[in-house]
């Protein structure tokens, strides 16, 4: 009871200071992404302060040419979203007429009402607005990134003086930190790869914000399994209201090709299975980060689990735990061959027979 009592104290603690929360985290990945980089520099020779430099002007390059996207992408797709609502509704109605032709009574079907394009559309950009308000307190997070990557190199000393066996604890901590980052690197590019794939695909396809569309699949293939789906909606939609239902279903089978060759040969071979989540772990995550620090934590939502995971499974007392949350079913223990009377045989020196004597 007090275990759990806690956990909805730092659940509450949480969600109430999520404006907080939200970039400390973001910063947090960042810098744990950024650390490789910088510690690759400072091997070469260079100063501390310089590849701090470097790596926080790269961090704010990308930054700047997200924000530039989003901005235009979002101002241009919100003055065109009634238009093309007006086109779905048009082409909706036309296929409810397709189908009173063929003798179907649509309003029995209640299907009237099924499609609303535009509000089904602002909901995506909820998270891109999110995220660009986010990217507006850029400065906090610029600062918080600085100042972790500058605590990176003194921390391993700060642990040998508080730990009564430093060893052993720098060792653990050096192998949480060491798989949090490879699995922050290779998803993250990963994510970017697959980003590109789209929206180069779209652009191909002449669906209008390619770019917008590249970035929602970069932010959302953090989320295994139904990340891409999400991903996939708003663009599709968008083929529809551009195209028809040809363009809408050429789209559809772009996305399932991409995520076929990314998530079952590609991202595998790199990432390997062994910190995969369960489909319902994944789910659960989803709508639980979703709901403590609001659509940022839908997408930092597996990053988070996986962390907790990482954590979890480098201890004995919680390695369960990780179990429980991991996607491989562990072997079942080797079992202890019984004789006929149910009872398992006891090893040959403890069944307490005398052996028989030598001859001769």
């Amino acid at each position: 009871m007090l275990t759990a009592a806690s956990f909805v104290i730092v659940v509450a603690g949480l969600k109430a200071a999520a404006g907080i929360v939200v970039p400390f985290l973001f910063a947090l990945f960042l810098s744990i992404i950024c650390s490789a980089p910088m510690f690759w520099l400072k091997k070469k020779g260079l100063a501390t302060w310089f590849s701090i430099l470097v790596v926080i002007l790269g961090i704010s390059l990308a930054g700047y040419v997200i924000g530039a996207i989003l901005g235009s992408s979002i101002n241009d797709f919100s003055q065109t979203l009634p238009a093309y609502s007006q086109r779905l509704n048009m082409q909706y109605s036309g296929m409810l007429s397709w189908l009173e032709g063929k003798g179907i009574d649509v309003s029995r079907l209640k299907l009237v009402n099924l499609i609303d394009a535009e509000k089904g559309m602002r909901l995506t950009a909820v998270l891109f607005n999110a995220l660009r308000s986010m990217l507006g307190s850029g400065l906090l997070i610029l600062l918080t990134v600085i100042f972790i990557l500058l605590e990176a190199s003194a921390f391993p000393m700060k642990i040998r003086a508080v730990f009564g066996d430093p060893d052993r604890s720098i060792a653990q901590m050096g192998r949480i930190a060491d798989n949090v980052k490879h699995y922050l690197a290779i998803k993250t590019a990963m994510s970017l790869f697959t980003g590109v794939l789209v929206a180069t695909f779209l652009a191909v396809m002449g669906v209008d914000f390619p770019l917008l569309w590249g970035l929602l699949s970069f932010l959302l293939n953090f989320i295994p399994n139904i990340g891409s789906i999400i991903a996939a909606v708003p663009a599709i939609i968008q083929a529809l209201m551009q195209f028809g239902w040809g363009m809408a279903v050429g789209t559809l089978a772009g996305y399932l090709v991409i995520e076929v060759i990314m998530g079952n040969f590609v991202e595998p071979r790199f990432m390997g299975r062994g910190l995969g989540l369960s489909t319902l772990v994944v789910f659960l995550s989803l709508v639980f980060w979703g709901w403590v620090l609001g659509p940022i934590g839908m997408v930092l939502s597996v990053v988070l689990t996986v962390t907790v995971k990482i954590v979890l499974e480098s201890f004995d007392e919680t390695r369960w735990i990780a179990v429980l949350l991991g996607s491989k079913v562990p072997a079942p223990p080797p079992e202890i061959p019984q004789e006929a009377g149910g009872e398992a045989a006891p090893p040959a020196s403890a069944a307490g027979e005398e052996e028989p004597p030598a001859s001769g």
